[in-house]
């Protein structure tokens, strides 16, 4: 399975990544989408897995979760807005990987594009950065994976370019 993960759109989706998720069978947002526009054109566009941010409205809340588990070829995936990152989590992402830690835990929020593995909880932190024009963040960036047998494979990180 290939899958597109994109956070922090702030009602903003580029166009280019409609060509470069072309190939991919899912699109994985997480967080502070902005606007139902930017939810239903990715829902139009691929199958969606999507959670809520802290700037989402009523709407937004009302149509996703605050956070998603689900499993990929195999893969145990929590994904939630406000997460932090291995040293730093979030309480209620303490929370969750005290009780069960996924296999990749993907986050948004930062507008820092991160992956890192994390050996204390077994765990693959995933932060695709920001791909909207809103924020403190210089270059607008997304990732594009592939999930195969139980596995995160071919990681690239996309740059779309300055925020502005």
């Amino acid at each position: 399975m290939k899958v597109g993960l994109i956070s922090d759109t702030h009602a903003y989706l580029d166009p280019r990544l409609f060509t470069l998720f072309a190939d991919v069978d899912e699109v994985w947002h997480a967080g502070d989408i902005g606007s139902m526009e930017v939810l239903e054109s990715l829902r139009k566009f691929k199958p969606l897995r999507a959670v809520y941010g802290n700037i989402d409205g009523a709407e937004m809340r009302y149509n996703l979760n605050e956070m998603e588990r689900f499993t990929v070829e195999g893969v145990d995936v929590l994904m939630m807005h406000i997460g932090g990152y291995p040293g730093k989590y979030s309480a209620k992402a303490l929370i969750k990987l005290a009780q069960k830690p996924p296999q990749v835990l993907v986050c948004g929020h930062s507008h820092i594009l991160k992956v890192m593995f994390d050996k204390q909880y077994n765990c693959l932190h995933l932060n695709p950065g920001a791909c909207g024009r809103f924020g403190f963040h210089v270059v607008r960036t997304a990732l594009r994976f592939s999930i195969n047998d139980g596995k995160v494979e071919d990681m690239e990180v996309i740059e779309l370019g300055q925020r502005n």
